[in-house]
């Protein structure tokens, strides 16, 4: 066999090898180090003219999930310019939105469908610990 069909050969093996790992490469690469550490989950609801609850106290410096639901009959949105996100949620359905890690202090979000609908996150400290 050439050297040039010896390293063809080669490389053909090394790609097919590396082809399970690409696909699925997520959770190939949590189950070489360990378990995902599932993301803490927060629940917040578009209901009539509110969110519900309006105030969501959430810990600094931790990624989370925010799970956005629509008990509306029409279109609803979750959006915040100090969270940089705009989420649309159709009726009767829900969305979820990744945040963080956040530092301490005060992001408003609102219902750009619904004028005067809004709420707050409070994203606080743990004590002893810094964001």
């Amino acid at each position: 066999m050439s050297r040039m069909n010896s390293r063809k050969g080669f490389l053909a093996a090394a790609a097919a090898a590396a082809l399970p790992f690409l696909i699925n490469a997520p959770s190939a690469a949590f189950s070489l180090w360990g378990a995902a550490k599932p993301l803490p989950a927060y629940s917040l609801s578009i209901q009539g003219r509110r969110f519900v609850p309006a105030a969501l106290s959430l810990p600094a410096g931790v990624k989370i999930k925010l799970v956005v639901s629509n008990k509306n009959a029409a279109p609803s949105e979750f959006e915040s310019f100090s969270l940089h996100r705009e989420q649309v949620v159709s009726p009767g359905s829900e969305t979820t939105v990744f945040l963080g890690p956040l530092s301490a202090g005060r992001y408003d979000f609102f219902d750009d469908f619904q004028k005067g609908v809004s709420g707050t996150i409070q994203v606080v400290a743990e004590s002893g610990r810094k964001p």
